[in-house]
């Protein structure tokens, strides 16, 4: 059986109309601003403080988008006949966000907690050159990182908790034990 003329364009017409009398999905951003999941992967933000310049950041980066530099201060002596010691300052700390593929290794692989997912995605340039970030813009971008969910009240107490709870409390025991003593 062949096919009616123009059946084709029948339905592309009732496909058209159909979807011409319903609300449109369309958000007009700048204007209207997305409701981001709380936990999206937008930038990374730089919490320098806590930033140890151990480098593994930077070494584990696949795409080696990351400039370390530093230098290192001797620190006095904490009490006194004790040794100087020596430290790494940070001196600059840089993602060059061109490069980058957003992995999260550098994240994963910090000891320190110095690095997070912000969700601030609008950091786009005219320039690709201006799309290293420095450490200045990257702890701008650490205060719009949320806070950590909330623990699950029914969870399991963690076993480092419980085991720290019980030396405690074994040691006010004895502590109580000994003052009865005396």
């Amino acid at each position: 059986m062949a096919p009616i003329p123009g059946s084709g364009l029948a339905k592309g017409l009732a496909v058209t109309l159909r979807t011409m009398t319903k609300k449109t999905v369309t958000e007009q951003y700048p204007d209207v601003q997305p409701d981001l999941p709380p936990r999206t992967r937008g930038v990374i933000g730089l919490f320098e403080e806590n930033c140890t310049v151990c480098m593994l950041c930077a070494r584990e980066c696949p795409d080696w988008c990351i400039y370390i530099d530093s230098h290192k201060e001797t620190v006095p002596p904490a009490a006194p006949g004790g040794r100087e010691r020596s430290r790494n300052v940070l001196d600059r700390f840089a993602i060059d966000f061109s490069l980058c593929m957003y992995c999260g290794i550098c994240i994963e692989v910090c000891p320190f907690d110095a690095l997070f997912w912000s969700p601030e995605f609008e950091y786009a340039e005219t320039d690709i050159r201006d799309l290293t970030h420095e450490r200045d813009k990257l702890r701008e971008w650490m205060w719009t990182v949320p806070a950590p969910p909330a623990l699950d009240p029914a969870a399991e107490e963690p076993k480092e908790i419980a085991a720290a709870r019980k030396t405690a409390e074994k040691l006010a025991a004895q502590a109580e034990q000994q003052e009865g003593e005396s």
